[in-house]
């Protein structure tokens, strides 16, 4: 068993996938012994993280998830502890696993009811699991209101119930504990699943995923790669950043992308203002230079293309388009290629041209905007939402949001596992667009540069001080 911590390369499997992983295993292991093992990881990590607990309360649902808070429960009681197990499942209809160790349970002298203690010292939600295609009703969702309503800790069997394992999605209990069995699940990584699950702890049975018989839907992010700079090196060696945005009014984003990107290792950074009365010195930031864009080469440079565009990105977006190599597109670019078809055909052709690359670094509006649907739709299944961008636009695509995912055509999709709310504040975005386009400058491939900046610019929350607010200029600065 292990705690799944910020930095941790895992992969992460589908509902349909750790079916098939557990359909193999149990069919090669004695009866009931997968639900068997869960039980007892679930009584073990219950009783580390309530060494002191006395009273348990275990709400079990009716399938094989209850059958694993059944199985707990028997293993608690053994150690002296004094499990109330809430079950709502009917004997004559159980599934057999589950009625194995309801067996087991009663044997034990578990007690065993419908109705809800009036309190407890920790409580294990063994509800629904990743079977779960509805919304919890009838009493299952008073006892969902009940395990949310306590102060004392919650931990989830597998997922959080109510939670959608692959999408993150609906209504469930707030565990302070998740612990993921057999396999871990994306939902439980973005959307609501990080609210959702707490800490997240992971057990896979004995049973190894390794191999070629069974492939991940994506994979957790990990750090990236720290390169020492060369002595004998010099500002070119590092490449060159064109920030085009800022129109009038919106000039601090263009000069916030322009300073990640030179405190994230860029050589020299061009900031091309959309303003025709726009300042032409930043006394404040004299690295950045200010320039007219097409005063520029943008074939010999990463460009950042959007951050604080408004209306004015529409008319160098063609150009811009056509003649950078290495290429990031956020906010008001990407709102201006989701109205203009044209544009939208030149942003996919850009991946049939040799040298090309494409970053884009959409939140779910922006998203919902490209994919022509709502943002709800978008939310409903970020997944999907990301893949579907990177394959229509034939691009590195960034999801932003909680669980940032960074999908891309042949690969595996990247789901973000640092940060926090921190970063919930204007501006970050445009920090975020700088740190991924400091790493193209640098020559790194398209899809590394992404998820390895998504990385880094959400751990910079992590080490925030508790209580301080976290600006988008201080981000910035710590790129």
């Amino acid at each position: 068993m292990q705690r799944i911590r910020t930095g941790q390369r895992q992969p992460l499997f589908d509902i349909a996938t750790t079916r098939r992983i557990e359909r193999a295993a149990a069919a090669a292991l004695p009866d009931h012994a997968l639900m068997q093992r869960a039980g007892l990881a679930v009584a073990r990590l219950a009783l580390a993280l309530a060494p002191h607990a006395r009273k348990v309360w275990i709400a079990c649902g009716p399938g094989n998830n209850g059958g694993d808070g059944l199985e707990a429960a028997m293993h608690l009681q053994r150690w002296g502890k004094a499990p109330h197990v809430s079950w709502l499942g009917d004997a004559a209809k159980a599934p057999r696993d589950a009625l194995a160790s309801l067996q087991r349970a009663r044997e034990a002298g578990v007690a065993i009811g419908t109705g809800i203690p009036s309190g407890w010292d920790l409580a294990i939600d063994a509800l629904l699991g990743i079977g779960g295609t509805r919304e919890p009703r009838g009493p299952m969702t008073e006892w969902i209101a009940r395990l949310d309503a306590q102060l004392a800790p919650v931990l989830a069997v597998d997922i959080p119930s109510g939670l959608h394992a692959d999408t993150g999605t609906g209504l469930a209990v707030r565990a302070s504990h998740t612990l993921s069995l057999l396999t871990l699940k994306p939902g439980l990584f973005t959307g609501q699943g990080r609210d959702a699950a707490g800490e997240i702890w992971f057990d896979d049975l004995g049973v190894s995923t390794d191999g070629n018989a069974v492939a991940p839907s994506a994979l957790l992010s990990s750090p990236p790669p720290q390169a020492a700079r060369l002595h004998a090196s010099h500002k070119g060696s590092y490449g060159d950043v064109a920030v085009i945005g800022g129109a009038p009014g919106m000039a601090g984003a263009a000069l916030l992308a322009g300073s990640a990107a030179l405190h994230a290792g860029a050589g020299r950074v061009y900031v091309c203002l959309l303003d025709a009365a726009a300042m032409a010195v930043d006394a404040a930031r004299p690295e950045l230079m200010l320039r007219a864009w097409d005063s520029l080469d943008p074939a010999a440079m990463s460009v950042a293309c959007g951050c604080g565009g408004g209306d004015a990105v529409r008319s160098v977006l063609p150009a811009v388009l056509s003649t950078a190599r290495r290429l990031l597109l956020d906010a008001d670019a990407l709102n201006a290629i989701a109205a203009d078809p044209q544009l939208q055909r030149q942003l996919k052709a850009r991946a049939g041209r040799e040298g090309r690359s494409t970053v884009i670094t959409p939140h779910p509006l922006e998203a919902a905007r490209l994919l022509g649907r709502g943002t709800a739709d978008v939310q409903a299944d970020r997944l999907a939402a990301a893949t579907e961008l990177a394959q229509r636009f034939s691009c590195v695509a960034v999801l932003k949001g909680s669980g940032s995912i960074t999908a891309a055509p042949g690969e595996l999709p990247v789901v973000n596992f640092s940060g926090n709310a921190k970063l919930a504040s204007a501006g970050t975005g445009d920090v975020l667009a700088g740190m991924i386009a400091a790493r193209l400058a640098h020559g790194t491939p398209a899809f590394a540069a992404a998820h390895e900046a998504v990385h880094a610019h959400a751990a910079c929350a992590d080490g925030w001080p508790e209580g301080l607010p976290l600006t988008a200029s201080e981000l910035a600065r710590r790129a």
